[in-house]
């Protein structure tokens, strides 16, 4: 309690005379699609799945081409996006071991936001913290949730209960296999009414809806996560794809209401609103990446470190502040969220964070680079893999006693030829980069590197 109680004194005692020198403290809406892929929308090349209202907010604001993920499954990636750390400094660093959450020494940027004057609410999955832990929304800076704080439980569509705050809100239309009370309308009305009710006075809202994770199950199997429409019914394609597109659809309606939503309420010049998706497509039950190009032109899917697995859509919309219709080249990851935060709510960025504010960028001026950008994934299974970007060079090695794999991205965003022995210089760079970024932590031990293994835990 001691380093939470420091932290908050020092944000608190610069907001104030910030604040008071500036009154352009934007809104903050950040959307955050589950297992969405890049190449799933129309504005990056999408050309079955209709994602309209994605596409307008594109062309009204900025697409980003080399965006990527805190890392290629849920809920280190959400860690990374909340806390402004790469997965080798962060709290939560994998799917498992589970019962990692976050601890009262974790800044989140809605605390950060919170010690600025806003308002914050966080509405879908969490996936940070169970009940009876610090890791809770309420203990993270959030004055509002609602929605799953298991990610297990956010598989379900159609669950009995949800969570408002600390207290169960249970949903009997969906008790003894009844189907009524269908989780994604849920928590796109509740994100609006956010919106509506926090209209005069600055607010984050970070929605994080749970589409289209696990949407392409037959119809009548036993654990369906159906869908009310399907929109593609008419086409002739498999019932799973049909499925998952409609579900890529039902998200983009519910970024269209919260578009709509922000316009009406005259909010559109002081809202900035962030569109991503948390890794890449899944390709671990029945919906098949390659049947949309769901990866875009990359290799790899979720669990991947490939561009596939980490690379994603992000879109931004500020009218008056962003171009219309601009593109962003930079190199960017969800740890420069915070800081981006903390610019724009007019706090200095905390000295504890992997990111750079992407301020300069949204408004098309140029800004600092990152040296270099590092993923992990697999503690707690047999296989634990790295990834650094530097650059154009990007450096995979899959598994602590197998080689650096090594790609020039300029020239080979498909990652389809490894340069490692034409660049061994390169490589050893990249490999003591892998090295030092990360810092090691006791819950996350690294299989791979021990001589003997316990049989990993199932994958989430």
């Amino acid at each position: 309690m001691t380093t939470r109680t420091t932290r908050r004194t020092f944000l608190g005692s610069l907001a104030s005379p910030l604040l008071r020198a500036s009154n352009a403290r934007p809104n903050l809406i950040l959307i955050l699609a589950d297992d969405l892929g890049i190449g799933d929308l129309g504005c990056y090349g999408q050309e079955k799945i209709r994602t309209p209202n994605l596409d307008r907010m594109a062309a009204a604001g900025m697409r980003f081409t080399q965006a990527y993920a805190g890392s290629t499954v849920c809920a280190p990636s959400r860690c990374c996006l909340l806390t402004g750390l790469h997965n080798g400094h962060g709290r939560v660093r994998d799917n498992i071991p589970h019962g990692v959450f976050l601890q009262p020494d974790d800044l989140t940027v809605a605390e950060v936001l919170k010690r600025a004057g806003y308002r914050t609410g966080a509405i879908g999955k969490w996936g940070l913290g169970n009940p009876g832990s610090w890791g809770l929304p309420n203990m993270q800076g959030f004055d509002e949730f609602f929605g799953y704080l298991d990610q297990d439980h956010a598989h379900n569509y159609y669950p009995e209960f949800l969570w408002e705050n600390e207290r169960e809100v249970l949903q009997p239309g969906n008790r003894a296999n009844k189907r009524q009370s269908y989780s994604p309308e849920l928590l796109a009305r509740r994100a609006t009414a956010f919106i509506q009710s926090n209209a005069q006075q600055p607010f984050f809202l970070y929605f994080a809806p749970t589409m289209p994770h696990w949407s392409d199950y037959p119809r009548n199997s036993p654990d369906s996560q159906d869908i009310p429409i399907d929109t593609y019914e008419k086409e002739a394609w498999p019932e799973v794809e049909r499925k998952y597109a409609s579900m890529v659809t039902l998200l983009d309606k519910h970024v269209g209401l919260i578009l709509d939503r922000v316009s009406e309420l005259g909010l559109s010049q002081q809202t900035l609103i962030i569109f991503a998706s948390d890794n890449g497509p899944s390709a671990e039950r029945l919906h098949r990446p390659a049947f949309f190009r769901s990866s875009g032109p990359f290799r790899g899917t979720k669990r991947d470190l490939n561009e596939g697995g980490i690379r994603v859509p992000m879109l931004a919309q500020w009218s008056g502040s962003i171009q219309p219709g601009s593109i962003c080249e930079e190199i960017c990851a969800f740890w420069d969220f915070l800081p981006t935060a903390a610019e724009l709510a007019g706090l200095p960025a905390h000295e504890k964070t992997d990111g750079i504010s992407l301020v300069p960028a949204l408004k098309g001026k140029p800004r600092k680079q990152h040296d270099f950008l590092y993923w992990d994934y697999g503690h707690g299974r047999d296989r634990f893999s790295q990834a650094v970007r530097k650059g154009n060079w990007k450096a995979i090695r899959n598994g602590s006693a197998n080689p650096v794999e090594l790609y020039d991205l300029s020239r080979d965003p498909g990652e389809a030829v490894n340069l490692s022995a034409e660049h061994p210089e390169v490589v050893s760079i990249m490999a003591k980069l892998m090295d030092m970024a990360m810092t090691p932590s006791p819950d996350y031990p690294i299989l791979d590197r021990q001589p003997s293994r316990p049989n990993a835990d199932r994958p989430r």
